[in-house]
């Protein structure tokens, strides 16, 4: 079985030779497990028995004169002294004029360029999602600054209602564009909870997310393609309304804030998983015993019948992960091979 029906069947919760397995890295730390394993940047995806590849915009990179901003196709300023995302420089901050803002063409000739190269040589082993990160809310407060955001939903919700829009429009000419160059599926990401609640309520996530993420969901729902959505935090509320606008697997799966037996409960019929490895704890901090008992369990919780689960660390991990963990788990998973 290929790498990508591995995956097409396991995110639809249907029979599988076996689990696939997934890590994800931060560009430093994937250096960093390049030169500890020895092998090639370009090779590292597959020596960890990767199976999901996202593919992304193609744009000319601009940074700042003292190098530490980098700008995104957005124009969002991200600080390139932060192993994360650390939004720097908003570039609605100190206006609201959505008519003189310069938006950026997602008709652009060449936007796709790399996902094309990547699609033709990698198409047939990889399940291959277009990286919808940042895809809404995120995408509107990366623009506009967080808190300058928030106040917006509240006190001028139909500005904030515009500006959500406008990101629909122009998330849905790409979205179109990967799904004719022959993505597998859609990889949304937008975080909507912080460690012990929403980070807006439900009442308003319902009144300007929901109907909007449904919009961005509905070309791969029409087509029968899996929606994988990666949102952070403790997110219960919400669940529901994710998978009735079309969510068919939740990434990460933080155990911190989503209890695994409760998740599998709840929604193991309904709903595959991508993550529950954390990030927060036991990657960074756990022994190497630790790390393998905690492989195993997550396994044994989220897919009691041998599939519905991509296993993986929660997020991408970052350069507090050590090496010895990092090697820790491919062991379990080179087990789970034979």
């Amino acid at each position: 079985m290929t790498n990508r029906e591995r995956v097409r069947r396991t995110l639809f919760r249907e029979p599988t030779d076996r689990i696939p397995t997934q890590i994800n890295y931060t560009d430093a730390f994937g250096q960093t497990m390049a030169e500890f394993f020895g092998v090639s940047i370009e090779l590292l995806p597959g020596f960890l028995g990767n199976h999901l590849l996202r593919v992304d915009i193609s744009h000319d990179e601009r940074l700042s004169e003292d190098g530490d901003v980098r700008f995104d196709w957005w124009g969002v300023g991200f600080d390139t002294r932060e192993e994360g995302y650390f939004a720097a420089v908003s570039p609605l901050a100190e206006t609201n004029d959505l008519d003189g803002y310069h938006w950026p063409d997602p008709q652009a000739p060449e936007l796709l360029r790399d996902a094309e190269q990547t699609f033709a040589g990698k198409g047939e082993e990889y399940f291959i999602v277009p990286n919808l990160g940042f895809a809404l809310f995120e995408r509107a407060w990366s623009l506009r600054g967080f808190e300058q955001f928030l106040v917006d939903m509240v006190t001028d919700p139909g500005y904030a209602g515009a500006l959500l829009d406008t990101i629909v429009e122009i998330q849905l000419v790409l979205i179109h564009r990967y799904l004719e160059l022959g993505v597998h599926g859609g990889y949304f990401g937008d975080d909507y909870g912080a460690q012990q609640n929403l980070l807006v309520s439900p009442h308003m996530w319902r009144a300007l997310i929901k109907p909007r993420l449904a919009r961005l969901f509905s070309p791969f729902k029409e087509r029968g393609l899996p929606i994988i959505m990666h949102t952070d935090g403790q997110i219960q509320q919400i669940l529901p309304d994710l998978l009735e606008i079309g969510m068919t697997t939740l990434n990460p799966v933080q155990p911190e804030v989503l209890d695994l037996d409760w998740l599998c409960e709840h929604y193991g019929d309904r709903l595959s998983f991508y993550g529950g490895i954390s990030t927060q704890t036991v990657l960074p901090y756990g022994t190497v015993n630790e790390i393998k008992t905690t492989v195993a369990e997550v396994i044994h919780t989220l897919a009691p019948k041998g599939t519905g689960l991509l296993v993986a660390p929660s997020h991408r991990m970052m350069s507090d992960v050590p090496l010895p963990n990092v090697a820790a788990m491919l062991e379990v998973f080179q087990q789970m091979k034979s």
